[in-house]
């Protein structure tokens, strides 16, 4: 079971960056829409080896996909460090009860999630930077970045505040071992996953 630890946004009459983001979404199918740092950010539609590297991801994750944990592509998260917040990680691995801490809007409680995962694409910067932080103050314990520009796997771990205190990088050659809080053990391997995921600057 996992513990609630957001607060929820006031109703309001006017518009604001939910509802506006909302909006966005349904005019522009196939892009990701996200408010992080109190700005709307639009990604476009992945490209073929980033919709299939997140195919082999899954398949490495499987193991993590029990009774107790699921692990899901494309599921919005709540983010506390803004009243309207939220991101929609690529992959995540969460609590099997996610669907009792649903917020709003496809939007559920951080408290649910293990681990999120982002394949670098055209928002290069919003998932090495700005998710970092955003996912930091949500207390997301294991963030994993598959770097197609730097062709490394970034995992960070222990957040404090609004940064991980440990970051660990991967180069192709290495396995990366993923912390067992996650429900399972997972072990990667570096050079496989860059090579289907190809260079994107």
């Amino acid at each position: 079971m996992s513990a609630a630890a957001v607060e929820y946004p006031c109703d309001h009459d006017e518009p604001n960056l939910l509802e506006e983001a909302m909006k966005l979404a349904e005019q522009l199918p196939g892009h990701r829409v996200e408010v992080l740092g109190g700005q709307i950010v639009v990604t476009p539609p992945p490209d073929s080896r980033h919709a299939r590297s997140l195919t082999d991801l899954t398949v490495a994750f499987l193991a993590a996909h029990t009774g107790e944990t699921e692990v899901l592509q494309g599921v919005g998260l709540w983010l506390p460090d803004g009243p309207y917040e939220f991101a929609v990680p690529d992959l995540a691995v969460v609590d099997a009860d996610i669907d009792d801490h649903h917020i709003e809007k496809n939007l559920y409680d951080p408290a649910v999630f293990r681990l999120v995962l982002e394949v670098t694409s055209t928002n290069y910067l919003q998932d090495l930077r700005t998710k970092v932080a955003a996912y930091a103050i949500a207390k997301i314990p294991v963030y994993v970045i598959v770097d197609r520009k730097k062709q490394r796997l970034h995992i960070l771990t222990d957040p404090y505040a609004n940064e991980y205190r440990d970051h660990r990088t991967y180069e192709p050659g290495e396995r990366a071992q993923l912390p067992d809080s996650i429900g399972a053990e997972i072990d990667l391997d570096v050079a496989e996953i860059l090579k289907r995921a190809g260079r994107r600057g």
